[in-house]
């Protein structure tokens, strides 16, 4: 049967008003898939355009490519982060600081850093189709990028839960688990928050599930409850919390992660910061890392980095002068530093 989201729907029923015409199920159907296509071919012809000219350019054996994911509707909250994707982009050109990383990449090598563009996860949503097919696109368009080697992705959200359709194109397409790497103020593993399968905050359930994963750490972790905890069991996850930070440091600014399988993959939520260091988020929780706590712990991370993603900068939160937004786009300077090489 043929799934058409709610907010389509009303999309769909305003046009066919206005045009005193009846749209058929049929017809939605073959428009919903010519919308996909066009999805799918905008990001497949940019991928080919970026991996074409890191090979030109030559001696890459990894580069990191942006791509932006601008989804908040499963945001149990603040649907804000689907506005992130250009404001991080902004702020890492903005001209306020030099384009170099602090080990010494150089951002505007492009066999360091592309950047192919946005998933048009608007569009896709007005013409009906439903979360099911979303996270598909979403899972197709990661891996499009992949095709094009040297390109790893790097993807900007959005809410949490893009990582699940991430996290699974990049084991999927590598053939088999990745360690993840995930730091958030939360655990993102209820089994299915509000009814919502595919909620922000059920983004790792999913990923376990599946078996993406077969290491996750979590680190930051400030707002948990007994559910959070009896997942985190189920799955074995290995839980980090605030409270303890000081105690497991040494241990986090030493991981070794990866050996055996796919590679690692970095998730970073920005609330896993403390709001002094990045109050344009949906859910503030005090208690946090410093943003030099997260450096360290990228810095000296021992691992292939295969793909990462930051989520949850929500940009109708922010400062004034943008203050989260540069955090956003330092974050995904270093991680494009660490993918690459």
């Amino acid at each position: 049967m043929l799934k058409i989201g709610q907010r389509g729907i009303r999309h769909l029923q305003r046009f066919s008003t206005a045009s005193f015409t009846t749209v058929s199920a049929s017809s939605i159907e073959k428009g919903q898939n010519r919308v996909v296509d066009a999805s799918l071919t905008l990001i497949r012809e940019r991928a080919k355009l970026k991996g074409e000219l890191v090979r030109l350019l030559g001696g890459a054996k990894a580069s990191t490519s942006l791509l932006g994911v601008p989804l908040g509707h499963n945001s149990s909250f603040l649907q804000g982060p689907a506005f992130a994707p250009p404001r991080i982009r902004e702020a890492i050109w903005c001209g306020s600081t030099n384009s170099s990383t602090e080990e010494g990449k150089e951002l505007k090598d492009s066999r360091v850093l592309t950047d192919v563009g946005d998933v048009p996860v608007q569009e896709i949503r007005d013409c009906g189709v439903d979360d099911d097919r979303l996270m598909n696109v979403i899972s197709e368009s990661v891996k499009l990028v992949m095709e094009e080697e040297p390109l790893r992705p790097l993807v900007l959200g959005g809410d949490h839960s893009i990582s699940y359709p991430v996290i699974r194109a990049v084991s999927e397409k590598l053939g088999g688990p990745v360690d993840v790497l995930h730091l958030d103020a939360h655990p993102d593993i209820y089994d299915c928050f509000e009814g919502n399968k595919y909620s922000h905050a059920s983004s790792f359930a999913r990923i376990m599930e599946g078996g993406h994963a077969r290491r996750l750490l979590q680190v930051g972790i400030r707002s948990i409850n007994k559910e959070g905890r009896e997942q985190g069991k189920r799955f074995g996850v290995e839980q980090y919390e605030m409270r303890t930070f000081s105690r497991d440091r040494e241990v986090l600014e030493n991981l070794k992660l990866g050996e055996g399988v796919k590679g690692v993959y970095i998730s970073i939520d920005v609330d896993c910061l403390d709001p002094a260091f990045a109050p344009g988020v949906s859910h503030i929780e005090p208690g946090g890392l410093s943003f030099r706590d997260v450096l360290n712990i990228l810095h000296n991370l021992q691992g292939d980095v295969v793909g990462a993603d930051v989520v949850e900068f929500n940009p109708q939160r922010d400062t004034v002068d943008g203050m989260t937004a540069m955090v956003a786009a330092k974050l995904v300077r270093e991680l494009a530093a660490k993918i690459s090489k």
